[in-house]
């Protein structure tokens, strides 16, 4: 008990000592008031110490200024919304006019905050030059990276940690909120709810190792982008980024950001546009890209961006748009209405394209073309105003297309042009309804299908110029056609080369059609197809046709019907009765 006692003394001291201190450090904070206190907002800065708040009233201040350690600078007023920002931001204004031009408008320091001003006149904002840029989607813009010097509306330089909240930053000659690491020295400021326009850099600009909060902020008509990136990796989180010259939000040179839940429309390029790099690795994912004027993500110069779970609708090129040898990995986006491809592949880029949907795209679900080195697995493409799938002319294309839902499309499911050679595999091809074949491939071209399921009411499953190989297929026609237009499993075209082999097929008319094509077919099994399993005419080589079966209940039927040179005719068997295997359905 005496222990107890004894400790006693020291522990009322102790406290209180801590409370003294307490009650000294908050007799030390203090609110300086401009201009009731002091006539400017650098005067009440100056005499500010750590801790102590600048409180603005409603005005203009022509002036720039530069934050001391821990100061808080305040426009007066309360939270309540006016046209752009707050009221209290949109009242209180700091004017760079006339000032130092080397010196931005507000410069951050350490541990500061700028909370609730608008920020406008550093620098020369040029609305002849912006008009000019603006109607040419930026195209003439240089190229040069966001990184380049300039004087910022709010410049955050080598600064661990800082907030920028509640601004308004307009017209100003650069960036509108440029941050900035420093060698050695990684910058994490917070930059939340803030409003940037009309400026002649990005609206907000991330630079030099920059690791920033980028949460809640509008950048709108900036001459750039509305958030850029250079070898900067900030999370970008929930802002609103559009109708801007260049894209909505822009990474590149090495930048790692993480861009999610943003909305990025009607912007002159891209919603979302990601270059220069294989260094270049943003994760893109849970944001909303609409009525862009190019695409609504896009990747060029060898960026390799995770693409994945966006929502690109509505956009005057394609949802997602890669290109110029750009490796991105695009998983689980939903891309509709575009007013071409859902998803779009040219100029050897060379995506990893999985689980997307594509739908009510006016041209392809997935579009690829320029020598394009694609990968396509478990994406479901359906209703699209032509082709599922599409694969356009070009040198020297090559794609792997796995476990697909393609469905119901205008025209073809999968058409493939000259130049590519594509391999698919475990795919449902079908459309009900109208003449095209379900897959077409053009001369020049080379297919290989195996183990997928073909189906629906063109004239072909697949119509063929170039060259197939079909192993282990299902092919099934919705209804017997037995006159009127072709009705063919594979319809061979002159000078095709078609290779058939262990195919189930079912009730197309026949299961190969083919005049002036080198054919080899052996091993299908076929049913309820119409007078002939086989036409061949007019064979440009002698063709092989060994070890079918046939099935009908029709005693007319034959399981070929020749014309020509023959090679291999042997161990066809016909076969009285009904279908020997299960639908493909």
């Amino acid at each position: 008990m005496k222990r107890i006692l004894g400790i006693f003394p020291i522990s009322i001291a102790l406290a209180a000592g801590l409370y003294g201190q307490g009650k000294e450090a908050e007799a030390r904070q203090k609110t300086l008031r401009v201009p009731g206190g002091h006539p400017t907002i650098q005067a009440a800065i100056d005499a500010a110490v750590a801790g102590d708040v600048v409180l603005v009233d409603p005005g203009s201040y022509k002036e720039r200024i530069q934050l001391k350690t821990g100061i808080t600078v305040k426009s007066a007023g309360d939270d309540a919304r006016g046209e752009l920002g707050l009221k209290r931001a949109e009242a209180t204004i700091i004017d760079g006019t006339g000032g130092d031009e080397k010196d931005p408008g507000v410069a951050m320091a350490e541990d500061s905050i700028l909370d609730g001003f608008t920020v406008t006149g550093v620098g020369k904002y040029d609305e002849a030059l912006w008009n000019r840029h603006h109607a040419t989607q930026g195209n003439q813009q240089s190229h040069e990276h966001i990184g380049i010097p300039g004087v910022a509306g709010i410049s955050v330089v080598g600064i661990g940690h800082c907030r920028v909240e509640n601004n308004i930053v307009h017209h100003i000659g650069y960036t509108g909120i440029a941050i900035m690491g420093t060698e050695g020295k990684r910058v994490s400021p917070h930059i939340v709810r803030n409003v940037t326009y009309r400026n002649m850099g990005g609206g907000i600009g991330s630079m030099r190792e920059s690791t920033a909060i980028i949460a809640e902020n509008v950048c709108f008509e900036n001459f750039y982008a509305g958030i850029g990136h250079d070898n900067a990796s900030p999370l970008v989180v929930d802002n609103t980024c559009y109708a801007n010259l260049r894209a909505g939000i822009g990474v590149s040179e090495h930048s790692r950001p993480v861009v999610r839940g943003n909305k990025c429309y009607r912007n002159r390029r891209a919603g979302i546009g990601i270059r220069t790099g294989k260094d270049t690795r943003p994760v893109i994912e849970d944001n909303d890209c609409y009525e862009n004027e190019m695409a609504g993500i896009g990747t060029d110069e060898h960026a390799s961006p995770i693409i994945r779970g966006n929502r690109c609708y509505d956009n005057v090129l394609a949802g997602i748009g890669t290109r110029d040898k750009s490796q991105p990995t695009i998983i689980g986006n939903k891309c509709y209405r575009n007013e071409q491809a859902g998803i779009g592949s040219r100029g050897g880029a060379k995506p990893l394209i999985v689980g997307n949907e594509c739908y009510e795209n006016k041209l392809a679900g997935i579009g690829q073309r320029g020598d394009a080195e694609t990968t396509l697995i478990g994406n479901y493409c359906h209703h699209n105003g032509t082709t599922g799938i599409g694969f356009d002319e070009c040198q020297s294309g090559r794609a792997t297309v796995m476990n697909n839902r393609v469905i119901d499309n205008a025209l073809v499911a999968v058409g493939i042009h000259s130049g590519w050679k594509v391999n698919l595999s475990g795919n449902e091809l079908s459309r009900k309804g109208g003449l095209p074949p379900i897959v077409m491939v053009f001369a020049g071209a080379e297919a290989t299908f195996s183990n997928n399921t073909i189906r629906g009411e063109g004239v072909a499953g697949i119509r063929v110029a170039g060259t197939v190989n079909a192993t282990e297929n299902h092919f099934e026609a919705l209804k017997m056609r037995k006159v009127g237009p072709p009705s063919f499993a594979i319809w061979g075209l002159e000078g095709s080369i078609v290779t058939m082999e262990g195919n189930q097929v079912k009730t197309y008319r026949h299961a190969l059609s083919a005049t002036g094509a080198t054919v080899n077919a052996s091993n299908n099994t076929v049913s309820d197809f119409f007078r002939n399993a086989f036409v061949v005419k007019n064979s440009s080589t002698p063709a092989n046709i060994f070890n079918n079966i046939a099935i009908t209940d029709d005693p007319k039927a034959e399981v070929i019907s020749i014309e020509g040179e023959k090679g291999v005719i042997s161990g066809n068997e016909l076969t009285a009765g009904k279908s020997l295997f299960q639908p493909c359905f």
